[in-house]
């Protein structure tokens, strides 16, 4: 058989896509072992406002700007900030699922590595959640921010004293803003249409509300950035004829199926 017309193993979605039930079972397990972790932070109510301080007057002392900027844009309008709420309520996880979703199906190589580094971003932040517990800004009298969501509405949180499915002082890092960054990375680099660098304006969008409801401080959403970088370093991306392989999959350049046409003429 000539060499040309065999068909290239390497790349075929077969082979590069994990078994479904085995990732459903793994996605599925890592979300029970982050909850549960979350719930191991809980309790730790002084050490989360003592860090609260410190990284409020932190934040000061290297010149960021006032987490207030963000919410006055926010506040522009009972609409503007109601819209920014249900953002943050409601499109962290679905985006995220979808995300990893697509990835599977259309672009399973790039699934792997995107699912490796989501998995190694949350497992970190969780350590970081119970060595670093933090009160988020809108629980800081000093920052001088709103609770928007309870203000304006919706809310995804309780009374902290009585909140028993959410750890409310796991701020930093800002899994809202790491999950988001990730989402715009993996499509950038899993697609090819000029149209994929408007993604980071998921991520972009994520910091302004995630900041501006006073959810979170910059150094949140700074440290899940550097979370990313850290682990994107270590987790290996296929190359792009990888990304272009994917897209040719299933069909022959014209001159293979001419010469199996002739091939197949000559029997």
């Amino acid at each position: 058989m000539n060499a040309r017309t065999e068909p290239a193993p390497a790349g075929s979605d077969a082979i590069a896509r994990p078994p479904l039930v085995r990732e459903l079972l793994l996605v599925a397990g890592l979300f029970l072992v982050y909850k549960f972790g979350r719930q191991l932070a809980t309790g730790h109510t002084g050490e989360a406002f003592h860090n609260a301080h410190r990284v409020w007057d932190f934040e000061r002392a290297v010149q960021l700007p006032g987490e207030g900027v963000a919410q006055s844009l926010l506040l522009r309008g009972d609409g503007l900030v109601h819209v920014a709420n249900t953002y943050y309520a409601a499109v962290h996880f679905p985006a995220t699922v979808a995300f990893l979703v697509w990835l599977y199906l259309r672009r399973p190589v790039h699934y792997v590595w995107a699912r490796r580094v989501l998995a190694a971003v949350t497992a970190a932040a969780l350590v970081l959640h119970l060595l670093f517990p933090l009160a988020p800004p809108r629980m800081l009298a000093a920052t001088g921010l709103i609770d928007t969501a309870s203000v304006y509405g919706p809310s995804v949180y309780g009374n902290p004293a009585t909140d028993s499915l959410s750890n409310q002082f796991a701020a930093m890092p800002s899994l809202h803003f790491g999950w988001a960054l990730m989402v715009a990375v993996g499509l950038i680099v899993a697609t090819r249409s000029r149209w994929r660098w408007l993604w980071p304006v998921h991520p972009l969008l994520t910091l302004l509300v995630i900041v501006g409801t006073a959810n979170h401080y910059w150094l949140d959403a700074l440290v899940a950035a550097a979370l990313i970088g850290l682990a994107l370093a270590f987790v290996h991306l296929p190359h792009r004829s990888a990304s272009t392989a994917e897209h040719a999959q299933g069909s022959l350049v014209p001159a293979q199926r001419d010469e199996r046409a002739l091939v197949g003429a000559g029997r």
